[in-house]
C-alpha cells in the first residue's frame, strides 16, 4: 500500500479535472480503495483528485525561483566575452561568440517555454465577484474575446488565486480555449486517454437495494395492471385488482417472434452507413464515443415496411387483440437483456463502468446499470433502445388503435379524440428523431447505466404506457366538441413550444455557449469552467423543458374525457418522474457547481417573485 502524500485538512494546490487550472484546495478525506483525494474548493465544489494532480503550496513559488535563478545566470555567463586584438583572433572571437549567442538563445527560448507563471487574480475582479449582483456575464458575440477572458477571471475569482501551468509561449494562445468548457477543450484530445476507476456507488436511489428488488416486480405488474383495468368494460379504478387471465393466455410464441423481429429491424436500420456521426461529451476516461445520428431515417422507413405490410393484407389490429401477449413478450425480452447486460458488465473494465451502478450489490447494479455505455463493437445498446424499437414501436401501436378503433366502432374515418391522440405523440416522436442529436448531453446517457431500469423504460413502459390513451379510445370512445379540440391543440402547442425552446437553447448551449442563437443570453460562471444559463426559457424556471413536457402530457390526455382517471396516468405519472428527476438534477448539480448554483437558484425565484428575493 503507497503511502499517503496529504493529510486531511491540508491545503494544497489541486489541478481542476481536464484543464491545467491550479486552484487552492482542502484535503477532506482519502479512499484506499481507489487511492483518491476528496478535495473541497473554496467556493464548496467538492471533487475527487488523484495525487498526481495535487501539489504542496510551495510547489510554484520554489519552482519559479530556479527558472528565474537559472534564467539570470545564464544572462550572466552570456555577457562575459574576452576581448581580442588582432584581426584573426577578432573575427575568430566573433564566430565562437555568435555560436555561443545562438546556443544561448536557444536555451533561453526554452526555458522561456518551460517557465511556469504564477498569477494572482487582480483586486477589481474580486471586488466584482463579492458584489455579483453589479456585473452579470452576457454572451455577446461582438465581444467574444474580452468575454473568454473575464469568464476565466470570475471562475478564478472565486478561488481568490489561480495558477497556470501553461507554458507562456502557449499562454497568449490558449487564453480562449482556458476558458471554455470541458467538453470542448476534450474534443482536440480524441483519444487521449487515461487510467480512470469509477469509485464505489454509495448514494443509492429508488429506495437502494430493497427499493430496487421490489421494483423489479413491481414494474411489469403496474404495465400489466393498467392494461387489464383499461381493457375492460369499465375501465375504473375502483377495479383494482382486476381479474387475472389464464397464465396460458399470457403467452404466444408467434407474438414473441414478431417483438424480437421487430427489434432486429430496428438494429438492421441502426447500422446502415446514412445519416451523420457525431462524437459524444467526453468521458471520465477521456474517451469520446461517436454516434450515427439515423433515427429520422429510421422511422421513414419503418413507416414505408409498415404501409408495405398494410397493403400485403397484414390487420395491424392485431396488435390491439394481443396487447397483453406483446407487453408479456417484450418484459421477456427486456429481462434477457438485462441478463446479459449485467453479465457482460462483470468483465468491463473498470473505467466502463456506471458511476450509478457501482454498488457491489448484485440486484442493485442490475436494475440500475453496471456498465455506462455497453457496446457490441460499434453497436451502443444504450443508444440504441433510448429512441428506436420502443419509441418508434409506440407509434405503430398508435396506428394500431386506431385502426383498431375503426373496425370494433364500425367507423369509416377515426374519431376526432383518437386523431388528436395520435397527432399530438406523432409530433412528440418525429421531434424527438428529428432532435435525436440532444440526447447525447442527457442524463440517461452521460451518467445512468444501462441495465433493467432503462432496457424495461424503453422497450416496455414507452410503448405500452404511453400509448395508453389511444388504447383506452378503443373501448371508451369520447366525443369531442370542435371548440374543445381547438383548446386542446393550442395547448399542446403551448407546451411543444416551451419543450422545444428550452431544450434547444440547454442543447446549443452546451455545445457551443457562443452560438448565435444563445450568444444574448446572460449567464452565471461556475468553478467548472461551464457557465449556468440565466436567462431565456432557463431564466423563467429552473426547468422549462420538464414545464413543456408536462403541458403536452395533458394536452394527450384531455380528448379521452373525464369520466375515467385512468386515462390521466400518463400525466400523473410524468408529472411525478419528472419531480423526481428534478430532484436528482438538483443534487447533481448542488454537487457539482456549489455555491454558483445557489446563485442561480436565487435569481431565478428572484425573476418568478420579485418582490420576495
Amino acid at each position: 500500500m503507497p503511502s499517503r502524500k496529504f493529510e486531511n485538512g491540508e491545503l494544497v494546490m489541486g489541478r481542476w479535472p481536464g484543464s491545467n487550472l491550479y486552484y487552492e484546495v482542502k484535503v477532506m478525506d482519502y479512499d484506499t480503495s481507489t487511492q483518491l483525494h476528496t478535495v473541497k474548493y473554496k467556493d464548496g465544489t467538492e471533487l475527487e483528485l488523484r495525487e498526481a494532480d495535487m501539489q504542496k503550496m510551495n510547489f510554484f513559488k520554489n519552482r519559479r525561483e530556479r527558472s528565474r535563478s537559472n534564467s539570470s545566470s545564464r544572462r550572466r555567463s552570456r555577457s562575459r566575452s574576452p576581448g581580442r586584438t588582432s584581426r584573426r583572433s577578432s573575427s575568430r572571437t566573433t564566430r565562437r561568440s555568435s555560436s555561443r549567442g545562438r546556443e544561448a538563445r536557444k536555451e533561453v527560448k526554452v526555458q522561456e517555454v518551460l517557465e511556469v507563471t504564477m498569477s494572482p487574480l487582480p483586486k477589481s475582479v474580486v471586488n466584482n465577484i463579492n458584489n455579483p449582483h453589479k456585473k452579470k456575464e452576457v454572451n455577446d458575440r461582438a465581444h467574444k474575446n474580452i468575454e473568454y477572458k473575464t469568464e476565466s477571471e470570475l471562475d478564478s475569482s472565486r478561488l481568490d488565486v489561480r495558477y497556470n501551468l501553461r507554458p507562456r509561449k502557449e499562454e497568449a494562445a490558449g487564453k480562449v480555449m482556458e476558458s471554455e468548457e470541458p467538453e470542448r477543450k476534450m474534443e482536440n484530445i480524441v483519444g487521449n486517454t487515461h487510467k480512470y476507476k469509477v469509485p464505489k456507488t454509495t448514494e443509492l436511489e429508488f429506495g437502494g437495494k430493497i427499493g430496487a428488488f421490489f421494483m423489479l416486480s413491481l414494474l411489469p405488474a403496474t404495465v400489466l395492471t393498467l392494461l387489464l383495468i383499461c381493457g375492460g368494460k369499465d375501465a375504473s379504478v375502483l377495479n383494482f385488482p382486476p381479474a387475472l387471465p389464464a397464465l396460458t393466455t399470457l403467452w404466444d410464441n408467434h407474438v414473441f417472434g414478431i417483438v424480437v423481429l421487430w427489434f432486429l429491424i430496428q438494429a438492421l436500420i441502426y447500422v446502415l452507413p446514412i445519416g451523420k456521426v457525431v462524437d459524444g461529451l467526453p468521458l471520465k476516461n477521456g474517451k469520446r464515443l461517436r454516434y450515427r445520428i439515423n433515427g429520422f431515417y429510421a422511422i421513414c422507413l419503418s413507416a414505408v415496411l409498415v404501409g408495405a405490410a398494410v397493403n400485403h393484407g397484414i390487420d395491424l389490429s392485431y396488435i390491439h387483440g394481443h396487447f397483453l401477449q406483446f407487453a408479456v413478450s417484450a418484459m421477456a425480452f427486456s429481462l434477457i437483456l438485462g441478463i446479459y447486460l449485467y453479465i457482460r458488465s462483470r468483465w468491463a473494465s473498470e473505467d466502463e463502468l456506471a458511476p450509478g451502478g457501482n454498488s457491489g450489490n448484485l440486484i442493485y447494479d442490475f436494475f440500475i446499470g453496471h456498465e455506462l455505455n455497453p457496446r457490441i463493437k460499434n453497436f451502443d445498446l444504450k443508444y440504441f433502445c433510448e429512441l428506436r424499437p420502443g419509441l418508434i414501436g409506440w407509434v405503430v401501436v398508435n396506428l394500431a388503435m386506431m385502426l383498431a378503433e375503426m373496425k370494433l366502432q364500425k367507423l369509416e374515418y377515426p374519431s376526432l379524440a383518437m386523431i388528436l391522440v395520435n397527432s399530438f405523440q406523432l409530433l412528440y416522436v418525429l421531434d424527438a428523431l428529428w432532435n435525436e442529436e440532444a440526447i447525447l448531453t442527457t442524463m440517461d446517457i452521460v451518467h445512468d447505466g444501462f441495465g433493467f431500469m432503462l432496457a424495461f423504460g424503453d422497450l416496455v413502459w414507452v410503448p405500452f404506457t404511453y400509448s395508453l390513451q389511444a388504447f383506452y379510445l378503443v373501448n371508451h370512445p369520447n366525443e369531442v366538441s370542435w371548440p374543445f379540440a381547438a383548446a386542446i391543440i393550442t395547448l399542446n402547442f403551448i407546451g411543444y413550444i416551451v419543450f422545444r425552446k428550452a431544450n434547444s437553447q440547454k442543447n446549443a448551449f452546451r455545445r457551443n455557449p457562443y452560438d448565435p442563437k444563445v450568444a444574448h443570453l446572460m449567464t452565471i460562471p461556475t468553478a467548472t469552467g461551464k457557465s449556468l444559463l440565466v436567462s431565456g426559457m432557463w431564466g423563467f424556471v429552473r426547468h422549462p423543458n420538464y414545464l413543456g413536457d408536462i403541458i403536452m402530457a395533458l394536452a394527450w390526455s384531455l380528448p379521452c374525457g373525464f369520466n375515467h382517471i385512468l386515462p390521466y396516468f400518463y400525466v400523473i405519472y410524468f408529472t411525478c418522474l419528472l419531480i423526481h428527476r428534478e430532484s436528482r438534477d438538483e443534487h447533481q448539480c448542488l454537487k457539482k457547481y456549489g455555491s454558483a448554483w445557489d446563485e442561480y437558484c436565487r435569481q431565478v425565484r428572484y425573476r418568478i417573485f420579485p418582490g420576495v428575493y
